[in-house]
């Protein structure tokens, strides 16, 4: 019986045109050469643990438990916590966002993405940029600036963006774009919390 093989399948091996869109050119080659050695070089990490990342960073997870909170909270308090308002504000940006740039880019997934990810929209078959990473560090940005522990969340934040290449989701260029753009949403979100703290009663701030 021959040995069992870490490499990749067959069709991660086949030449990587699915990778580029017009809009990231030549880069895309690149990237998806490099993703590729990542993911081959990083096959013997358990995927189960790989998995645990996946649903810790999934959007069905982050954005109705803090809505499901803030609406508990307007109905038992006369006042609002303000994490919660600033949380949901980037979670919808976040939505927004990365929707609006997986269409617009429409780069494919890899090749050897095993189809063992639940889709919930249609822009979720695009790959630019990664909504997990972006989402990871939205979270982790907002709640470091609210005095949650700094190093804690950036390491989950980190650990949950690169495991997204170690799957097959994404390529490194995705979950860099989607880290910078979760960092640029929780600073949206702090201005769009202090415009609502100086404007609004329900909101102790």
């Amino acid at each position: 019986m021959a040995p069992a093989s870490n490499s990749p399948p067959a069709n991660a091996r086949a030449p990587q045109s699915l990778a580029k869109s017009t809009l990231l050119g030549g880069v895309g080659d690149l990237d998806a050469a490099v993703s590729l050695r990542l993911h081959a070089l990083f096959l013997p990490v358990p995927r189960l643990l790989l998995k645990a990342l996946e649903v810790a960073g999934d959007g069905r997870i982050w954005l109705p438990v803090p809505i499901s909170l803030l609406l508990i909270s307007t109905t038992t308090s006369s006042t609002v916590s303000p994490l919660l308002v600033g949380l949901v504000a980037g979670l919808v940006l976040d939505l927004a966002f990365v929707g609006l740039v997986k269409l617009v880019v429409r780069r494919q997934r890899p090749a050897y993405n095993v189809e063992d990810m639940y889709v919930a929209v249609a822009a979720d078959h695009w790959s630019f940029p990664s909504g997990h990473s972006s989402r990871a560090f939205l979270v982790a940005a907002f709640l470091a600036d609210g005095g949650f522990p700094r190093l804690a969340l950036f390491l989950w934040a980190a650990a949950t963006s690169a495991s997204r290449v170690l799957l097959g989701r994404h390529y490194v260029l995705d979950v860099v774009a989607g880290a910078w753009l979760g960092v640029m949403e929780a600073w949206l979100s702090n201005l769009i919390l202090s415009f609502l703290c100086g404007r609004s009663s329900f909101l102790v701030c």
